[in-house]
């Protein structure tokens, strides 16, 4: 992280204004069968550890596209320097590209210059209101698909699209929102829809994985519904600019 460009690479990829500085956090999700760290999720954050959201509000509408790539890159650069040696979960904005390849290609060239193998990257979408051209969508996946990258619907549960989305794009991996997942041991509701989930998911051939899990209480009941993959403060905050390892994780 001592090269400036790692930490300002959207400033050095963009025009205009001048633009945050931004550098990545990396948060474990977990296998709790395995008990081992399965993946990292690369998280934006500011130059301080701002949230991503105060990042992301400084970015005009039209800048979004060249900073999601320039985030691609600095998550891809990062873990490869860390020596990241699972699977690389990366964010990615699903804003209107019509040059599909060329879009793609900043990723695969980074990824190709640093050596980390494309077959090891995740790419997650949001459920949201960004997700407006279902074709468009699929195009994207499948084009990402061609070269290896999974792809992950993440947030699933937050947004209005749900069940609709995952019938038109059906991903590898689908990430259940904290907004289902907090609480869960105390709410039958909750329970019965994450089951549902479940059941869709193994129907579909998906993995599924639980966000946001922050109590012993609510990873019990997650369990016994046989949900593997975790992601949440209980095991592991994220960690900036480091990645934390198997025997720092609290399996309780």
């Amino acid at each position: 992280m001592n090269d400036p460009d790692r930490r300002t690479g959207y400033e050095a990829e963009t025009t205009g204004q001048l633009s945050p500085d931004f550098t990545m956090a990396f948060q474990p999700i977990v296998d709790v069968d395995a008990r081992r760290i399965h993946a990292y999720e690369a998280l934006v954050r500011g130059p301080a550890g701002q949230s991503a959201l105060s990042v992301l509000s400084a970015i005009r509408g039209e800048d979004r596209s060249a900073f999601d790539q320039s985030c691609r890159a600095l998550a891809i650069r990062t873990a490869a320097d860390l020596g990241l040696d699972r699977r690389l979960h990366i964010n990615i904005l699903p804003t209107r590209v019509d040059d599909l390849e060329a879009s793609l290609e900043p990723t695969l060239a980074t990824a190709r210059a640093c050596h980390f193998p494309l077959d090891q990257i995740t790419l997650e979408f949001t459920e949201d209101e960004r997700v407006a051209d279902r074709a468009h969508l699929r195009e994207i996946a499948d084009a990402y698909r061609l070269h290896g990258l999974k792809l992950a619907l993440d947030d699933f549960g937050a947004g209005y699209a749900g069940l609709s989305l995952l019938a038109d794009f059906q991903p590898e991996i689908i990430k259940i929102d904290r907004v289902l997942v907090s609480g869960v041991d105390k709410n039958i509701a909750r329970q019965v829809i994450i089951a549902g989930l479940m059941t869709i998911a193994g129907s579909l051939g998906l993995q599924v994985v639980a966000e946001g899990v922050e109590r012993g209480e609510e990873m019990a009941v997650l369990r016994r519904m046989g949900i593997r993959y975790v992601q949440g403060f209980l095991f592991a905050r994220p960690a900036i600019g480091r990645l934390i390892r198997d025997d720092e994780i609290v399996w309780g």
